[in-house]
């Protein structure tokens, strides 16, 4: 939690955006496992947290523009809950420390909406994400979960989004914390990482640093020795000598700020040399990339040159021909970079999302394109002075989509077919780290993980 100053700036800087009636921000529920009493781990819906700070299930707030009265609403823990969960800091006393001094319990909640409503009040929410608060907006606004879209205020959602895009130097300094804490994550598990073990104990190495620090998994963890599968979550193969290991895995700390890496290492104690070459030609990328960021560049320019590097460093591989630019225009170099370069970070692992990926990534009225490969970009827009993102280049081998290209005869001109059947099998390649969009230029956010051919190699000579 931050200082008081901060939470009521951030909540004066909102009502400064937008114009009269109420808004009205959701908290989460806790979501039950298999029954009520054994629920998953908790998490706070984001935007509350960012405005409210209060880190528990079942509480609700609500901004009134027209009187500039802030209120959340909930409920202490009765005796039973006591007697389970011992005792806790009371809501009245968490609301206090981010400059709420209006409680009220959740009951009233419906006689103000109701009222509210009665008056013909706007009512301002952010779209739904989680099916509790669906239920929850249809018994307190009468909203049907199909109208939610519709209803919802996108005045709001542009507030939120303008505000928190912007990281302040607090939650640098905790993103930068969650950062390190991932390149700890990756160091573990690229040196204890060894033929014969099963993924999971690889994911199990990477989990174990995180929860000794009190933290946890910002995103379920991707340890994998099919690193051609993009989101692979099966952690069942067996380490074999002379594949590729791909871990995409990052730390959440208790403020809930996130960090996002992704690391390619050898299962053996040195890479190929086919696995240098197409290795080294990611890192590439993800320098060249990493080099072009500051205030005023588009992301999709950035994402494009990923793309020319790598169509190019393929073509000298033999596997790639033809004119670059012709070639990316049309969308050949998907058959080996189908993703985008990056996303934003902060609160969330793909900041605001819920928010809409068109509304955080791209330019008020852009649609994304149709292209394969480039629908999969989630950060298009121009870049400013606190945004944090990732730069994330990679190279797979999907042999289903190699198959189905070369069955179709799709861009043939520029893709040498014969010379992929050795590739097949060889995985997928990925480099990730997290930058600061700063006034003049950009940063690295938190230590730089190990990258270079040489530092993985000496961190497998187990």
């Amino acid at each position: 939690m931050f200082t008081t100053q901060l939470y009521i700036q951030r909540r004066e800087e909102l009502k400064s955006k937008m114009e009269n009636g109420l808004i009205l921000f959701l908290g989460n529920e806790e979501s039950p496992m298999n029954y009520t009493d054994n629920p998953y781990p908790f998490r706070q819906h984001s935007s509350f947290l960012y405005y409210f700070g209060v880190d528990r299930p079942s509480v609700v707030a609500i901004i009134d523009l027209d009187n500039g009265t802030e209120t959340i609403f909930g409920d202490e823990l009765t005796l039973d809950e006591v007697v389970w969960m011992g005792n806790q800091t009371s809501l009245k006393e968490e609301a206090e420390k981010v400059g709420i001094y209006d409680v009220l319990p959740t009951v009233k909640l419906y006689t103000i909406l109701r009222e509210a409503i009665a008056s013909g009040r706007n009512i301002h929410f952010l779209p739904p994400y989680r099916p509790e608060n669906k239920i929850k907006l249809l018994r307190l606004l009468n909203i049907r979960p199909d109208q939610f879209a519709l209803k919802s205020s996108e005045k709001l959602v542009k507030a939120v989004i303008s505000q928190r895009e912007i990281k302040d130097k607090d939650e640098i300094i905790e993103i930068e914390k969650a950062v390190n804490w991932s390149v700890d994550m990756h160091v573990e598990a690229i040196k204890h990482a060894r033929p014969g073990m099963k993924e999971s104990e690889v994911s199990a190495k990477a989990t174990q640093v995180v929860l000794e620090k009190q933290g946890q998994p910002s995103f379920p963890i991707i340890a994998t020795i099919r690193g051609e599968i993009l989101h692979n979550h099966y952690h069942g193969n067996t380490l074999k000598k002379g594949q590729l290991f791909l871990l995409d895995a990052g730390a959440e700390t208790t403020s809930r700020y996130t960090g996002d890496l992704t690391s390619t290492f050898p299962v053996s104690k040195h890479f190929s040399r086919k696995q240098k070459e197409i290795y080294q030609l990611v890192l590439d990328a993800h320098y060249a990339t990493a080099r072009m960021l500051k205030p005023g560049i588009e992301f999709r320019d950035v994402h494009m040159e990923a793309a020319r590097i790598i169509f190019e460093g393929l073509k000298e591989l033999g596997l790639t021909k033809g004119n670059t630019e012709e070639a990316i225009s049309q969308g050949a170099h998907a058959l080996f970079f189908p993703t985008g370069l990056g996303h934003m970070m902060g609160l969330d692992v793909h900041d605001m999302e819920d928010l809409g990926e068109l509304n955080v990534g791209y330019k008020s009225g852009e649609a994304k394109s149709s292209q394969f490969g480039l629908k999969s970009l989630r950060l298009a827009k121009e870049l400013i002075s606190g945004h944090v993102l990732t730069i994330e280049p990679g190279i797979y081998f999907i042999p289903e989509l190699i198959k189905q290209w070369k069955a179709d005869k799709k861009f043939e001109q520029f893709i040498n077919y014969k010379n992929l059947k050795s590739y097949m099998n060889f995985g997928g390649v990925r480099i990730e780290q997290c930058y600061l969009i700063t006034k003049r230029s950009s940063r690295l956010l938190g230590r730089k993980k190990p990258m270079e051919i040489d530092e993985i190699e000496a961190l497998r000579q187990y």
